[in-house]
């Protein structure tokens, strides 16, 4: 017969750290003896553990608010947490947001509740010459603020609340707002920017200046939909099943050492670049110096961030090919570029010693969405996994292959891409 200690949390909790400082098991039999009045049979028990604990599954009510006392670091892990996707149509056809919310329903575990988010490309196709401001608000006070600034720098042709399906599963929202907006022809003429460089200052000044205001989605014929919750719940907050795209990622996340905030949900996105991780930034410290000396500022408490950053400023102001801003952020190893040709080896050697301070390490697998294509990426030991599928025209990627076969069931070809290896995607005819 096995048994159960029906004792009060608090002083189970005690006697387990008596045991634990004496050095283990041989305090069983203490404990046993010194509570023998409070033993009950447990039926159903067919291993020896400490009953009292798990409660076959139910919680005492005197265990309320203290069990979690008893758990240590590293005794409860989700490996490989974070949960990304994405589905990209080369032909230009149009895909409704639902299948991607759909997608990450069979990932929910990879998540716990603390961000989920999404980036849809060709959504706004009546106002796609217009950047697209994704903006939340802590007040009326802060989006007052702001939009006498917009007002300053651009043409606001609309703007409006962000629709939204209220639900229980999210709570405590910012204002939600969305404008669309072009830069005033002579301020952009006596800024001597580009335009692009024009709205990039423009909106990271928001974002580093004005307190309480957030763009967190600039660009043009997409955006950005993210929030604190569980990446279904998102989806149907933001009623993606009304918005229609040649591209869309996801991301369920489980943050490991940052919080979980409206902000610090992904993707993380300037102009038309957006990202998704999954994996962790060793390298993070040395890659923000670097992208902050040319005028990004990284402010979001989360690793992601400096990789949105790292892709526009690579692909976008020094004119490098997506292909080739990825061999800079998972660059070769030294021992891989020897065995190239002598042409490839001098440039994977330029390559990574021009931008060493850019080179991401630790594990991680993103989706980098940008105008017209999609850029997968592993770590270059793959310590993250990453499936990719093809059927007809469209491209799916997914952390794991059941969310790909839920928005496609019947693939023509699934694999697994190589660590550091790019597969890119791209309207066909760009």
């Amino acid at each position: 017969m096995h048994f159960s200690l029906d004792i009060p949390a608090d002083v189970l909790y005690n006697v387990k750290e008596q045991r634990r400082s004496s050095g283990g098991g041989q305090n069983l039999g203490f404990v046993t003896g010194a509570f023998s009045f409070l033993l009950k049979p447990c039926p159903g028990c067919k291993t020896h553990r400490w009953c009292a604990l798990m409660m076959h599954g139910k919680k005492d009510d005197r265990l309320k608010g203290k069990s979690d006392m008893l758990k240590r670091e590293g005794e409860v892990r989700i490996p490989s947490g974070c949960a990304i996707a994405g589905v990209f149509a080369r032909d230009g056809r149009n895909i409704c947001g639902d299948t991607i919310v759909r997608s990450m329903t069979t990932m929910h575990d990879r998540s716990n509740g603390l961000g989920g988010g999404f980036a849809g490309y060709g959504i706004y196709p009546q106002y796609r010459d217009l950047y697209a401001f994704h903006v939340f608000y802590d007040g009326m006070s802060c989006r007052e603020e702001t939009e006498r600034y917009l007002d300053k720098m651009f043409e606001v042709v609309n703007l409006s609340r962000i629709p939204i399906r209220k639900s229980p599963k999210i709570t405590n929202e910012p204002l939600i707002w969305r404008y669309f907006v072009a830069p005033h022809h002579n301020r952009l003429a006596d800024s001597q920017l580009d335009e692009k460089e024009y709205v990039a200052r423009a909106v990271i000044k928001i974002n580093t200046e004005f307190k309480g205001s957030y763009i967190f989605s600039c660009g043009k014929n997409m955006g950005v939909f993210k929030a604190v919750g569980f990446p279904e719940d998102v989806g149907e907050y933001y009623r993606l099943d009304e918005y229609e795209g040649y591209s869309w990622t996801a991301h369920g996340r489980y943050p490991t050492n940052t919080p979980g905030w409206w902000g610090g949900a992904h993707p993380f996105s300037l102009l038309d670049y957006s990202v998704v991780h999954n994996g962790e930034i060793s390298s993070y410290d040395a890659n923000r110096r670097f992208i902050e000396m040319y005028g990004y500022k990284c402010s979001l408490l989360t690793d992601t961030e400096v990789i949105a950053y790292i892709f526009d400023y690579l692909i976008r102001r020094k004119g490098f090919t997506p292909a080739e801003a990825s061999t800079i952020v998972a660059a070769p190893f030294w021992s891989t570029i020897e065995k190239q040709d002598e042409a490839r080896r001098h440039e994977l050697e330029y390559l990574r010693c021009q931008y060493s301070s850019l080179l991401i390490t630790g594990p991680f697998s993103i989706l980098v969405g940008y105008e017209g294509g999609m850029l997968a990426l592993n770590d270059r030991l793959k310590l993250r996994s990453m499936v990719a599928a093809e059927k007809g025209k469209t491209t799916y990627f997914a952390s794991e292959e059941c969310a790909i076969r839920m928005m496609e069931p019947d693939v023509d070809r699934i694999w697994s891409p190589k660590g550091g290896e790019a597969v890119i995607v791209e309207l066909e005819g760009k």
